[in-house]
């Protein structure tokens, strides 16, 4: 998720309200931002840059965590402003909408979580929480910075992410264009530090010796092959933010040069997507040596990002 093509946007000035990162985690690299703030008033959805990165009526940005694995891994939900929690939930399991063993929401779409209010009228709320994890009371004065629980996959949610709203006077702001209605606003943002808005990127990559599932793909369990006698090498490449018409190009080289290359035209704008590449061995063994899978995602003929992995057979 190391994107070459971000906008830099600026921090909050001087006195503003401001908000630091909601979460422990490096973003573009251990977590990103799948979704933003809908600003279009009609049928459609367009996040603050007039990007795909939205649906329609989505009230907050959701910050994403590449696998199962890492939500199972631990990842602190961070109080993103001091303030004094106003109320939570805990007791939601971690179980993704519209699984069968899914229990009904009844109007508990955000989960387990935290509300926090601040001074000013602002209040933030954060949603998708780990079932048990929840580690602050109502009426308890936090820091920014102060753990409050960890991400999980709880309420209205299919992938492990923090849904982070923010609200002042009961009204809800986008922290990245605070006083814009519509998209391609140019006012400050609200974030103490500057955070990049990524296009679209890279989750995961891998080297499979056989085409993976998707479910396996989200879980981030894949092993790769540990022997020369390996049935087949495959590249796959988990992706968010792809538009169609977007190129991915996956390529996986060997000791002897390239193994197998293909560049796949994406014909659909999607969140989340996964492709693969590969090739059946042909002799007895694979040539000693070290392979690597790359992957390399293409808009208008200029890279978005790209992700690479390497491995001795």
């Amino acid at each position: 998720m190391r994107s070459l093509s971000l906008l830099l946007l600026a921090s909050a000035p001087a006195g503003a309200f401001e908000l630091s990162l909601p979460l422990d985690c490096r973003l573009g690299d251990s977590c990103f931002i799948q979704q933003y703030m809908d600003h279009d008033p009609g049928p459609g959805a367009q996040d603050f840059n007039c990007g795909p990165l939205s649906y329609q009526d989505h009230e907050g940005t959701d910050f994403a965590l590449p696998s199962l694995a890492a939500m199972q891994a631990g990842v602190a939900v961070l109080a993103a402003a001091p303030g004094v929690v106003r109320g939570i939930r805990d007791d939601m399991p971690d179980i993704a909408f519209g699984d069968p063993a899914a229990p009904p929401l009844e109007g508990r779409d955000c989960g387990n979580g935290v509300v926090i209010a601040h001074e000013g009228g602002w209040e933030t709320q954060y949603c998708h929480m780990k079932r048990g994890s929840v580690m602050v009371r109502a009426g308890q004065r936090v820091a920014a910075g102060d753990p409050l629980g960890q991400v999980g996959l709880s309420g209205r949610t299919q992938f492990p992410h923090l849904h982070l709203s923010l609200r002042q006077n009961r009204r809800e702001v986008d922290p990245f264009a605070p006083a814009s209605a519509g998209c391609g606003a140019t006012a400050a943002p609200l974030w103490a530090e500057p955070i990049p808005y990524q296009a679209g990127g890279i989750i995961a990559i891998g080297l499979t010796d056989a085409v993976p599932g998707y479910d396996a793909v989200k879980a981030g369990t894949l092993a790769p092959p540990t022997d020369a006698s390996a049935p087949a090498l495959v590249v796959w490449a988990y992706v968010f933010g792809s538009r169609a018409g977007d190129v991915l190009q996956l390529q996986i080289t060997g000791p002897d040069g390239t193994v197998v290359a293909e560049d796949v035209t994406l014909d659909r704008t999607q969140a989340q997507s996964f492709r693969a590449l590969g090739k059946r061995l042909g002799a007895a063994l694979w040539p000693s040596g070290r392979y690597t899978g790359t992957a390399i995602l293409l808009r208008d003929g200029a890279e978005v990002d790209r992700a690479s992995l390497t491995l001795a057979l």
